[in-house]
C-alpha cells in the first residue's frame, strides 16, 4: 500500500512540474478531493513530494456538481462555501528534497515506459 500511495505521490509531483511549465506558473497549493482526501498518509505524501500545501475534502465532487447545475457560480465560490461549513485538512510539506532521488527514478521510468 506504501508503494502505491508514494507512487501516486510522485505522479501528482510529475504532473504539477508539468503544468507549471506550461503554465509559466508557480502552483502553491495541491487540492485533494474525494475519497483520496481521506486518507491522511497519502495527503501527507502528496505534500512531502510536490513541496506544497495540500488541502483535502471529500465535498469536491458536490461543488463541480453544484457549479454545473447553476446552484454555485463557480468553483470559488463552493471553496468559499465549502470553507464555511466543514473544516477542510491542510497539510504542510516536509522537506521535499528526501523526495529528489526518488522522483529521478519516476522520470525515468515515465520516459522509458513511454506513458504519459
Amino acid at each position: 500500500m506504501r508503494c502505491c500511495l508514494e507512487s501516486l505521490a510522485l505522479k501528482h509531483r510529475w504532473v504539477l512540474a508539468a503544468l507549471e511549465e506550461l503554465t509559466e506558473r508557480r502552483l502553491e497549493t495541491v487540492r485533494i478531493v474525494g475519497g483520496g482526501s481521506q486518507n491522511h498518509l497519502f495527503c501527507q505524501l502528496t505534500a512531502d513530494a510536490c513541496g506544497l500545501r495540500v488541502e483535502a475534502t471529500a465535498l469536491g465532487n458536490v461543488v463541480v456538481q453544484a457549479v454545473a447545475s447553476g446552484c454555485l457560480p463557480d468553483t470559488a465560490a463552493g471553496r468559499r462555501a465549502i470553507a464555511a461549513s466543514v473544516e477542510q485538512k491542510v497539510f504542510e510539506p516536509g522537506v521535499s528534497a528526501d523526495w529528489d532521488p526518488a522522483i529521478e527514478v519516476f522520470n525515468e521510468l515515465v520516459e522509458a515506459s513511454g506513458v504519459l
